[in-house]
């Protein structure tokens, strides 16, 4: 787990305090190491930077001032081999083959006992120096026998091009930017920003995605001309002619099994559980259980024990969290391992609100906890955490999919939208209920953003105007059943939005975080599981459910599903300092006359629930985004 920041310069060598500061920007990805690459197109060499080991240091140059064409910057967060031969850019042995690589190969060692079949030899134990060799070996066809979590840079100098390549449901971000100058990639946009070819500029189709989906839909984001690369895709880029060729290396398939029992799936399902805990749990720096007190991380806690005998877990406490710290400490207590409690108070969430607002690099309609775990985990000495994440959308376990049949019999009346001509907000409630179409709509109107209606009416107009409100694009396989739900939750809901609050919230405090959930084999079995088994429309994750019923007590397995956040709308409600502080932004937003000063204070004095507070939410964070990205660079 790491930083990678690069750039390609098309027609000049640029200076090198671009890789410098793009690298030190996303410096809290990184602490343990530092290092650079840098090419003029004939000449290549290796530098240390400030941060390097004294070992680096002693064998490159620090990098001063130069120019180049091609920059590779790294940020090292050592986990294996904590050795200098972990240390990257990493180069082939005929130095034709540069990688950097942020992420971990959780199949590595198997891959290695292939290459070294083939007569490959190594000189570290890192995973990724197999990555490097699994190219010089495959090629791209080295993506698909990837296990794990990835954002991949490779430099081919002597097939004269760069590949850039990420993992298939986009646990690790990379960014990119391309245009006349240049191409430019990183971990986080932060870094991309400080590249002398960039000025940030607001990209109002994703901050109109954002509004309706808690995130915008990969590939883009709220600035105009940075992209993510897509989950499952590589991109590579010809240096003889700049040409840029995105392909994907895989899709979620929606195939099912239709011979496999209940039986055979929950056997098979806790099978493949099983390796993957086992698999994750590899580390040489220690390693915990993030347990909120639900099925998803107790399972994942109980499945490590065996195969980690010490194993500690960790827990966050905070306002209405009782029942969940309880159920993690009755799991702790049942499995004899050590068990930290971390007590966030009111007041250490007002201390770094702003802060870890402006930390995430776009509008957010909530408050986020997982900085606070991250946060914790360092303090205790955890540099690698287990995480339950990803069980939702694998097994069906949010509470608006067991609503799916009901709106796939109602939206048969759709056409009674056209006779809603009342303003009221029943009426309103009525007629965007009956204009979900498409499961597409169903999914955005799970994600509990703005309603299309509603982001129409906050914008000023002459902002709204240049918005392409049409989202065909996005539509996928749009299947009239479950499966057509599962594909947006693990596209959309995964990977542009959970996924990617997990990585900047861990990596904050040079914190891995894992997900035993989403091996590739158990992606691909639950996804070949016929719909009957995993989804049953009355209760969420039957199947993992089954799973559990040997692991953990009846008084987690009964529990209500709950969101992992903090209470945003008992924070507006009953903080003075919040609504000080809520006060305080919108009035600094209406200014900036992006929006209707009006609608945002109908909105603001009409706080009845939790759909009210977060649309404020988002309009707040989005003051404070534009003043952390747009003013204060």
């Amino acid at each position: 787990m790491c930083g990678i920041s690069g750039y390609y310069s098309f027609h000049k060598n640029i200076s090198s305090k671009n890789i410098t500061e793009m690298n030190q920007s996303i410096r809290h990805r990184g602490p343990d190491d530092e290092g650079f690459w840098l090419s003029d197109g004939v000449d290549s060499r290796n530098f240390s930077g400030h941060d390097s080991t004294e070992k680096i240091k002693e064998g490159f140059p620090i990098l001063q001032e130069e120019n180049s064409a091609i920059a590779l910057g790294f940020r090292r967060l050592s986990i294996l081999d904590l050795s200098e031969k972990g240390h990257q850019p990493m180069l082939s042995e005929d130095e034709k083959i540069v990688i950097t690589f942020n992420g971990e190969i959780y199949n590595f060692k198997k891959l290695r006992k292939e290459l070294e079949a083939l007569g490959y030899y190594f000189q570290s134990q890192s995973d990724t120096e197999v990555i490097l060799k699994s190219y010089i070996e495959w090629g791209i066809s080295m993506f698909v026998k990837f296990d794990g979590m990835f954002a991949i840079c490779i430099v081919d100098v002597e097939q004269q091009k760069i590949i850039l390549g990420r993992d298939r449901v986009g646990l690790k971000p990379l960014f990119y930017s391309k245009n006349e100058n240049g191409l430019i990639w990183a971990s986080e946009i932060k870094a991309i920003l400080k590249n002398e070819f960039i000025k940030p500029e607001i990209n109002w189709n994703g901050v109109y995605t954002n509004f309706l989906f808690q995130t915008p839909l990969a590939p883009e984001t709220c600035f105009k001309d940075i992209f993510s690369l897509e989950p499952g895709s590589f991109m590579c880029i010809d240096l003889k002619n700049q040409k840029i060729i995105k392909e994907k290396f895989w899709e979620l398939s929606l195939q099912s099994n239709s011979t496999i029992s209940e039986q055979e799936a929950v056997k098979k399902i806790d099978l493949l559980l099983a390796k993957s805990v086992s698999e994750q749990l590899h580390a040489d720096v220690p390693v915990a259980s993030m347990m909120s007190g639900g099925i998803d991380s107790t399972l994942i806690t109980s499945k490590s024990k065996p195969f980690k005998k010490d194993i500690n877990a960790f827990t966050i406490s905070y306002k209405f969290s009782e029942e969940e710290v309880k159920n993690a400490s009755l799991v702790a207590h049942t499995l004899e391992i050590p068990h930290h409690i971390k007590s966030v108070s009111d007041e250490e969430v007002l201390a770094e609100l702003k802060e870890n607002i402006q930390h995430f690099e776009e509008p957010y309609s909530s408050l986020e906890v997982l900085t606070n775990a991250a946060e914790y985990a360092k303090k205790l000495s955890f540099k690698v955490v287990l995480s339950g994440n990803g069980a939702d959308e694998l097994f069906a376990g949010y509470s608006h999919s067991l609503k799916l049949n009901k709106w796939l019999f109602l939206r048969n009346f759709n056409f009674v939208r056209h006779f809603l001509v009342t303003q009221d907000q029943f009426s309103k409630k009525v007629k965007n209920y009956f204009s979900q179409d498409t499961m597409f709509d169903f999914f955005r109107q799970s994600q509990v953003g703005m309603k299309p209606s509603e982001v129409k009416s906050v914008f000023n107009p002459t902002v709204f105007k240049n918005i392409n409100s049409d989202l065909k694009q996005y539509h996928l396989q749009e299947t009239k059943d479950y499966k057509g739900y599962f594909e947006y939750d693990m596209k959309y809901s995964l990977s542009s939005h959970h996924v990617f609050r997990d990585d900047l919230s861990a990596m904050k405090y040079g914190v891995e975080f894992r997900y035993p959930y989403l091996s590739n084999d158990l992606i691909d079995f639950v996804a070949s599981i016929p719909e009957n088994l995993r989804y049953n429309g009355i209760q969420n994750k039957p199947l993992l459910r089954k799973v559990a019923e040997k692991y953990l007590p009846e008084e987690v397995l009964k529990m209500p599903k709950r969101g992992f956040s903090f209470p945003l709308y008992d924070f507006i409600k009953n903080e003075s300092r919040v609504k000080d502080f809520i006060n305080t932004h919108l009035e600094s937003l209406k200014k900036r006359n992006f929006f209707n000063a009006e609608i945002i204070d109908e909105w603001w004095q009409n706080q009845n629930d939790i759909y009210d507070c977060v649309k404020i939410w988002q309009l707040v964070t989005f003051e404070l985004w534009y003043q952390k990205y747009f003013e204060n660079l």
